[in-house]
């Protein structure tokens, strides 16, 4: 390899390695302020004494297998049904329709205020769907649920009287799950999402930072949205572009962690890459939108330091596609160096990328309540999990910074409730996207790399190299027919059948 190549690989390297300790560097940074707050419980409001009107809206998509299951939780909401009203936004185009227009006739002649809303064409997607509903909804207040959520009776009247105060744009409960313990894929889904509400959402509402809607399993004051512009679909995350620009307009949110609604997992690796693709396709698109507005703003400089880290974070996976392409080059061309003066430089780079990420988790899981080893265990595969979608988001990260909107492909849900539960011949599948190559290409890459490594001595490099061997290789072989398709056994053990709902 010339000098100046050289040059270049050591450059973009130690570039790439030390952006990614930056964001590992924030992470911990989150953890302190969840340290910090943790044990600053929020004053519970009391019981309004007049209920304000609530609209709960069920935007649904060809959900045959959970839709009828979550408009009857709805129904048994224990809310005022005067004051009530529910509106099943359904754009569906299979069996789903004629599902949902029976159990909504039921519930009418039950006499609830309940509205079966179709369009003639699904623009904007879930967003689309949202706004349109809004045209014609009666209530102050807007609860969003997908079609896989189950709410507890007791949902709205642990959140309404959040909007007491006059300045409550938004209130987000936690997200529970229905088949935590179905497979090592959703368990490890699940620890991600923990992490997110748990540690993440919380650090930043208490430390008065901004946070955003996650979707649904939240309510709204419909003046917030409608102040902030309304339901917008050039993104792929509406509700974090929503979020943004009502805190922007001066809509304070409110996350509460003891109320949670649980929802289920995605079970199938190929259904778990679309949801992530999207979901980081629209932040970066999100980021495009609003950054320049947030950092022009009056904002205080850690709310808009806060927004910037929050809004690009998915821009690690290119980053870690970078390094894992680029991790063995710079070790090879550094290997007449002492093996100290590498780790001297290499070591705190990789500590604080990584080791912030394994901190932040095991918060998460002692947050819940889980022992020290439930917490521990998982964290290899986390982290493999983490490393190999590298490939699958940074085309998200890509696609986002070059469009805007895009294609709203819902994530398929088979009512996975109970271990016996399967999804196997149900309709919805997602097809293997064939990117799934490139993912087993840099499987093989990183082997060869640790293989050279051991021909060349180069031991301390191996550490590293695993990091990344053991990732791109997990979602490689879970991501090829029948191999990440079923349950784990021991897990099906631990689930058993309390986890099946009605």
């Amino acid at each position: 390899m010339s000098p100046d190549l050289s040059q270049v690989v050591l450059t973009t390297y130690y570039l790439v390695l030390g952006i990614l300790a930056l964001y590992g560097t924030h992470r911990l940074l989150i953890l302190a302020l969840y340290l910090r707050h943790r044990r600053r419980p929020l004053e519970l409001p009391s019981e309004p004494e007049v209920w304000p009107t609530v609209t709960v809206q069920l935007p649904v998509f060809n959900e045959m297998y959970v839709a009828e299951r979550l408009v009857r939780a709805v129904a048994a909401l224990d809310y005022p049904r005067e004051r009530l009203e529910i509106q099943v936004l359904d754009d569906s185009t299979d069996e789903t329709v004629d599902r949902l227009a029976a159990v909504v006739a039921d519930l009418r002649a039950e006499g609830f205020d309940i509205h079966h809303v179709r369009r003639s064409e699904r623009t904007g997607f879930k967003a689309g769907a949202l706004a349109h509903g809004l045209e014609s909804a009666r209530g102050e207040l807007a609860a969003v649920f997908d079609a896989d959520f189950v709410p507890s009776p007791d949902f709205l009247r642990r959140t309404v009287p959040w909007f007491a105060d006059a300045g409550v744009g938004m209130v987000q409960a936690r997200w529970e799950h229905i088949n935590r313990e179905w497979s090592l894929l959703t368990r490890i889904q699940a620890i991600f999402l923990d992490g997110h509400f748990l540690v993440e959402h919380f650090a930043r509402n208490r430390s008065g930072r901004f946070f955003n809607f996650n979707g649904t399993a939240g309510v709204w004051r419909c003046a917030a949205i409608h102040e902030a512009g309304g339901w917008q679909h050039d993104t792929l995350t509406e509700d974090l572009d929503l979020s943004y620009r009502a805190q922007l307009s001066g809509w304070r949110f409110v996350f509460v962690p003891e109320i949670t609604a649980p929802a289920e997992l995605p079970v199938e690796v190929n259904a778990f890459k679309r949801q992530q693709y999207r979901w980081a396709k629209g932040s970066i698109q999100t980021a495009r939108k609003l950054l320049w507005p947030i950092l022009r703003s009056d904002l205080p400089w850690r709310l808009k330091a806060e927004a910037f880290v929050h809004l690009t974070n998915n821009a690690a996976y290119l980053l870690m596609l970078l390094l894992s392409v680029l991790i063995f080059p710079a070790m090879a061309l550094r290997r007449e160096m002492e093996p100290w003066a590498l780790l001297w430089i290499d070591l705190p780079l990789f500590l604080a990328a990584t080791v912030s990420v394994l901190a932040f988790y095991v918060a998460s899981q002692r947050a819940r309540g889980a022992s020290w080893w439930r917490s521990v265990a998982p964290l290899a595969a986390l982290m493999g999990l983490g490393m190999g979608l590298a490939v699958n988001n940074t085309r998200a990260v890509l696609a986002g910074l070059f469009r805007d909107g895009g294609t709203f492909e819902r994530t398929p849900k088979y009512r996975i409730e109970g271990s016996r539960d399967g999804w196997k011949g149900k309709r919805y599948r997602v097809a293997r996207n064939p990117w799934l190559l490139v993912e087993g290409a840099m499987a093989v890459w990183l082997l060869v790399a640790c293989v050279l490594a051991v021909d060349l001595a180069m031991w301390y490099s191996l550490p590293f190299l695993y990091l990344f061997l053991q990732g791109y290789w997990y979602l490689f072989l879970i991501s090829l027919p029948g191999i990440g398709d079923r349950p784990s056994r021991r897990n099906a053990v631990v689930a058993g059948e309390a986890t099946t709902l009605p």
